[in-house]
């Protein structure tokens, strides 16, 4: 599966959110998605809400995947201390 496919798919769950996705093997994936309906959730929330983009693609087509979520807020923090 091609990254910029499940880009495409995250990016339909999510409003205004910046979403990168990186493979080597276009199976194995790194996510980075920041969105603003990750305010007050826990990671596992976080990375359910991303999961439910993917549907039944996760362990199938995707067969890993890394997700790195984020606030808009945690982002720009993260941003100025690099």
């Amino acid at each position: 599966m091609d990254p910029a496919e499940i880009t495409k798919l995250i990016e339909t769950g999510f409003a205004d959110a910046i979403v990168r996705v990186e493979s080597g093997d276009n199976t194995h994936f790194a996510a980075l998605v920041v969105a603003a309906e990750f305010d007050g959730k826990r990671p596992l929330a976080r990375h359910q809400l991303v999961y439910k983009c993917l549907g039944k693609l996760v362990g199938n087509e995707i067969h890993a995947l890394s997700i790195t979520a984020l606030t808009p807020r945690e982002w720009r923090e993260q941003s100025t201390e690099a």
